[in-house]
């Protein structure tokens, strides 16, 4: 049974940093495509960084892009999103995605998520 498992989540003021990090299991994590998605209050969730397998190729929505930082440890089977210069619009839910397939670009599905760590950025 595929088990991806969110932490890192809180509480911070903008213009601050915060790092999450989410552990996979039951699946050859260095073969999976990896991703980070966010959902808002009262919104759906969106897309946020994701990278391939051996962290070759990277892609980030543009609102991140310069502020966030997705890596990976296959060896320890972990994926990291480093969230620097948050802003209270990054207030989300966000939540560890994997896929079985190569990543040829921004994802539009993926096979198996976590439950989400919430993230809080205060103004």
């Amino acid at each position: 049974q595929v088990q991806l498992v969110e932490s890192g989540g809180g509480l911070v003021q903008a213009g601050g940093s915060l790092s999450v990090s989410c552990a996979g299991s039951g699946l050859t994590f260095s073969m999976a495509s990896m991703g980070w998605f966010g959902q808002a209050p009262g919104k759906e969730r969106e897309f946020v960084a994701a990278i391939s397998w051996r962290g070759g190729r990277t892609y980030y929505t543009d609102s991140v892009k310069g502020r966030f930082t997705i890596s990976r440890d296959n060896a320890k089977n972990t994926l990291y999103l480093q969230m620097n210069s948050l802003k209270p619009e990054d207030t989300a839910v966000y939540y560890c995605a994997a896929d079985r397939r190569p990543l040829l670009g921004i994802p539009t599905g993926m096979d198996y998520w976590g439950k989400g760590t919430l993230v809080t950025v205060s103004s």
